[in-house]
């Protein structure tokens, strides 16, 4: 009961998540998660691109030739037999929700709301206990100002609420002119979590074969200083379960994320680094922290750290901006940094 979190909703035994990643593609390692006293899982994700190109691709082989004779017609059964992207997904969905007894909660990753009414009934019926909408889009349209992008997300997440009877959840990027504001109008709309930051994979360049390469580059530890900021910032703020993500590697980055302000702290690169084993190491570690501690539950040090509950708020805003640079100069070696 110790480790016990509520997160949008879901009793859950444990604050630690395996973020979306290739581990959820695998039932027996779903089990292995489950195993190890993860909270929840987060599915891998089910793209925008993904479902738009297998259907125009699975359509065009479908009528391909049956303009030519009318027997062409009955060269294909019928759109309903075959399993698609999509399809695959939802299957995966019901397979580990008679695996496992924690909550499985389905990821779709796009920007524009297209069919994502349709997708976020189907992962509902197919069992999943809530929906994290990963609003991944990079804003390169000269023509297209950022109140314009706001509105497209907005009407994205209350399309998708509206849609469905089980929570939803919104993975954020941290570019947003106005964080803290576009998080409330989140909420207005229905997001009943705010899972901070999506990192944006960068492309890199090959100078030899002159190419441009995609580079998945796992998270480092410096990546949780972004989102541990601002977590602490909307804590208490804003009418939602925030959810920590990127850069968690030790049951300290966890603590650190709960006093923060999350209800949940996930993790994806560790895992994929050194097993799903990682998370009962982060748990063992963080139990006995607690009792050394003397912390009754995660409940009582949730928040703890957050910008309204510490001595000096302001730390987390432009005026500790000084202190920092100051930090280097009575530091050289930079262990403050």
């Amino acid at each position: 009961m110790k480790l016990n979190t509520n997160y949008l909703g879901l009793n859950l035994t444990s604050p630690i998540v395996p973020s979306a990643s290739p581990l959820s593609e695998n039932i027996d390692t779903i089990r292995a998660m489950e195993d190890y006293g993860a909270g929840a899982v987060v599915m891998y994700s089910l793209f925008e691109e993904q479902i738009e190109h297998e259907s125009h691709e699975l359509d065009h082989y479908l009528s391909l030739g049956t303009d030519s004779f009318a027997e062409g017609l009955s060269y294909f059964p019928e759109m309903d037999t075959y399993k698609t992207g999509p399809d695959r997904y939802l299957e995966q969905i019901r397979l580990a929700r008679e695996a496992v007894d924690i909550p499985i909660i389905a990821s779709l990753n796009g920007a524009s709301p297209g069919g994502w009414t349709n997708h976020a009934r189907l992962m509902e019926q197919a069992g999943a206990s809530a929906i994290e909408l990963n609003l991944y889009h990079i804003p390169a349209d000269i023509n297209v100002s950022g109140e314009q992008i706001e509105k497209r997300y907005l009407a994205v997440v209350n399309l998708v609420r509206e849609a469905v009877n089980i929570p939803v959840a919104v993975k954020l990027s941290p570019y947003f002119s106005a964080t803290a504001h576009f998080a409330n109008e989140l909420c207005k709309v229905g997001a009943s979590g705010l899972v901070l930051f999506n990192r944006f994979y960068q492309p890199d360049l090959d100078i030899y074969r002159l190419e441009v390469t995609p580079r998945l580059q796992l998270s480092s530890p410096a990546d949780l200083r972004l989102p541990l900021r601002w977590i602490a910032m909307l804590y208490g703020r804003v009418p939602a379960d925030l959810a920590l993500t990127s850069g968690v590697r030790t049951y300290e980055d966890v603590i650190k994320g709960l006093m923060a302000g999350a209800s949940v702290v996930m993790v994806a690169s560790e895992l994929l680094r050194n097993g799903p084993s990682r998370i009962q190491d982060m748990l063992d570690a963080m139990d006995l922290w607690l009792e050394d501690y003397q912390y009754d539950s995660v409940e009582q040090m949730q928040g703890s750290m957050s910008q309204i509950h510490v001595a000096d708020p302001e730390a987390f805003e432009r005026a500790n901006y000084m202190k920092v640079l100051k930090s280097w100069r009575d530091d050289p070696m930079g262990a403050s940094i």
